[in-house]
């Protein structure tokens, strides 16, 4: 998947709990505008407080794409949401709408400005010979073929250093040379705005908003999940405030210190998002005062990407 298919969609991304939502609906509707959503966690069906998806009544409002499209037993590649994103803009396009991609999974936006690598079909049986080694084992041998894959790796993160030993062994070169667009700078129109709040305001946000979800009954939902008849996929399980919840209902902490929890985490992530934003080329900062309306700016968006 190419750069190409997203060159002219609109991008709006930025931390959790910085008005992404209310933002894009209010710009989509200025600019005549659907919706796709950049959100690795809104894809699964009954995942709905905890990921803070729009309401029945903004969907709408607004035609809204990628939401629901996964039972949470299922996994979603960046290859996969890759494709299905890049079919979702030639839908609206080819209606003479203009495709708003919103959210703020990091992977997601950098798949869309750089493209991605998909590589060689997976070998079942060199994997299973590679996930039977030590997760440190791995990584020393990674760093022998291919350092600055290595250097960018966590030692513990198996799935893709398995991947980027795989790589190798099937094609004779490094992941990292194969990997060369994400080094190029994107050409667009209009290149992703990412909001940037100060960060006593998000933190805050970040607050209030896991009350409101635990308010709103994410317990019983994650509940409701964890009784399907098919156990939660990897991704799901590590979704962020279903992770602890499910630890609460395991009866290894309350649910004060599981809403603690869910609010340290979400604030380490949006630490995260901000960092992948600023060091990500092709990206631009738009500064949000705390008091600022979102209809103000939205207004200001609408008027940077009018055609």
């Amino acid at each position: 998947m190419t750069p190409a298919a997203f060159a002219n969609a609109l991008i709006l991304t930025g931390p959790t709990a910085s008005g992404k939502s209310e933002v894009g609906l209010l710009l989509a509707e200025r600019l005549d505008a659907e919706i796709i959503s950049m959100d690795s966690m809104a894809l699964y069906r009954g995942m709905d407080i905890g990921t803070a998806k729009p309401s029945r009544a903004d969907r709408q409002r607004i035609p809204h794409h990628l939401f629901d499209v996964l039972d949470p037993w299922e996994s979603a590649s960046l290859a996969w949401w890759l494709r299905a994103a890049a079919e979702c803009v030639r839908d609206i396009e080819a209606r003479g709408k203009r495709a708003l991609i919103a959210g703020g999974t990091p992977l997601y936006l950098k798949g869309t400005l750089h493209g991605i690598f998909d590589g060689p079909v997976a070998d079942p049986a060199l994997r299973r010979r590679l996930e039977a080694e030590p997760s440190a084992a791995l990584h020393v041998r990674l760093a022998m073929v291919d350092p600055p894959a290595a250097l960018r790796l966590h030692p513990n993160d198996q799935r893709r250093l398995v991947r980027a030993l795989e790589v190798f062994e099937l094609t004779g070169r490094p992941m990292s040379e194969w990997q060369q667009q994400f080094q190029k700078q994107p050409t667009r129109r209009f290149p992703p705005v990412w909001l940037d709040l100060p960060r006593e305001t998000l933190y805050s946000r970040i607050n209030h908003r896991a009350l409101a979800m635990f308010a709103a009954g994410l317990v019983e939902e994650v509940r409701r999940l964890a009784e399907l008849p098919k156990p939660l996929s990897k991704e799901a399980q590590q979704a962020l405030g279903y992770k602890e919840v499910l630890v609460h209902l395991e009866g290894k902490r309350d649910l004060q210190a599981t809403i603690a929890e869910v609010q340290l985490r979400s604030r380490n992530f949006a630490k995260r998002q901000l960092t992948w934003f600023r060091n990500l080329r092709g990206c631009e900062r738009t500064e949000v005062d705390s008091k600022e309306p979102a209809s103000s700016l939205a207004d200001r968006l609408a008027e940077r990407w009018a055609r």
